[in-house]
């Protein structure tokens, strides 16, 4: 739920991304949305980059596509983790402590400083492989 002060714009997006629960492309949300007053790619990429500082939507980048968020602990979380199912396209967000202790540990051996982590994993999901089976 997005708090009340959002623009008209980032409220379509928002709530496009929530009903349709898949990762979009910006151009397929302006294609989307048209009809209800995004003409112009730069509406879409403002509201997008709006709803990303808030942590409301992700980018996932191996898709170049956005998705809504959908784990209330993230926002707290130094790590971020979406596991993609390439037969049915559904993202499942989670976030793990140990894999962040385990991230953080790696970059401090490495002399690097990491602000964010996110984490990209494709694969099939437990109902698909169900389906196959």
């Amino acid at each position: 739920m997005l708090p009340m002060d959002r623009s008209k714009n980032e409220k379509l997006v928002f709530d496009f991304l929530e009903e349709t629960g898949k990762p979009v492309r910006a151009y397929d949300i302006l294609d989307a949305l048209r009809d209800d007053g995004l003409r112009a790619p730069l509406q879409v990429y403002r509201a997008l980059g709006k709803l990303i500082e808030s942590g409301d939507v992700h980018k996932i980048e191996s898709l170049n596509a956005f998705v809504a968020c959908k784990h209330s602990a993230c926002a707290s979380s130094e790590i971020s983790i979406f596991m993609l199912c390439e037969r049915c396209d559904v993202v499942t967000e989670t976030v793990d402590a140990a894999t962040a202790e385990s991230l953080a540990a790696l970059c401090k051996t490495r002399g690097f400083s990491g602000n964010r982590q996110m984490i990209e994993i494709t694969g099939t999901c437990q109902s698909c492989r169900a389906v196959a089976n």
